[in-house]
């Protein structure tokens, strides 16, 4: 039986790109005390998500590129893995990633948002590709935001391939006079949290969902079971990291492995 441990950085949103890259560091340092294996941000939050209303600089390559070498040095210090929410520019096109960086500091490679919210279209161009990553006996994958949220095939692609844990890295703040939850998937809340219960539960996986800590949130980080139940859940606009434990053994990936995609077409024809 192997046991992981991992940190969801439910931390606030960044007054700046430079203070983006400083908070993400406090935050690693802070998962090696908590002795956690490795650490997810919420989407975006290097250098910040662009949101109405956030005052995110533009797209900057030779920022991004330094703000990634100082989180691997992070990682490297702390001996702890992280998956960072993060932007890029690809072949001189935009895009919503997580970077992957293993524990020794070394990057493992990135996962673009493949599936876009309409209102990032302007701005963003969609990934192309899912992939894997590991860290230690942990095998992962990572679906962002509205990818998570709407698109199921986006944590069941992860799980088809053994994956024992989705991380989905969010960001979403309070709409004037939303409902603010007080408990996790709140039946008179959004169907966020309630989207993130089933990613587990139809794929026998966990599923780790990070945003970032603000008043009235309608989100919060958590971490649900392959059951579909919930682990534990960081109170809604309290600033710290999420710790958990994970057993990989819960992990099966059963019924993500009895999806048949011919089944869909048949029904189709029908």
């Amino acid at each position: 039986m192997s046991t992981v441990r991992i940190a969801l950085a439910n931390i606030r949103f960044p007054p700046s790109a430079e203070q983006s890259v400083e908070l993400a560091a406090d935050a690693i340092h802070r998962a090696s005390l908590e002795s956690a294996d490795l650490i997810c941000f919420p989407e975006c939050y290097i250098p910040g998500y662009r949101a109405a209303g956030k005052p995110v600089a533009p797209p900057d390559r030779q920022f991004l590129e330094r703000a990634w070498s100082d989180v691997a040095a992070a990682a490297a210090k702390a001996q702890v893995g992280v998956v960072m929410g993060t932007d890029r520019i690809v072949d001189g096109g935009f895009r919503i990633s997580a970077l992957v960086v293993n524990r020794d500091g070394t990057i493992a490679g990135f996962q673009d948002k493949v599936q876009l919210d309409p209102s990032e279209e302007a701005m963003y161009l969609p990934g192309i590709e899912r992939r894997l990553f590991r860290a230690g006996p942990l095998t992962f994958g990572i679906a962002i935001c509205h990818e998570g949220f709407r698109y199921p095939e986006t944590v069941r692609w992860a799980a088809m391939r053994g994956a024992h844990l989705v991380f989905h890295p969010h960001f979403t703040e309070a709409e004037p006079h939303g409902y603010r939850p007080e408990r996790y998937a709140d039946p008179e809340n959004s169907f966020h949290e309630k989207s993130i219960l089933c990613r587990a539960a139809e794929n026998t996986c966990f599923v780790a969902t990070v945003n970032c800590s603000s008043e009235g949130s309608p989100t919060t980080s958590a971490v649900v079971r392959p059951d579909g139940t919930l682990l534990d859940y960081q109170p809604y606009g309290k600033e710290g990291l999420l710790v958990a434990d994970i057993d990989l053994a819960e992990a099966t990936g059963l019924l993500a492995s009895r999806y048949r995609p011919h089944a869909d077409r048949a029904l189709a024809i029908l």
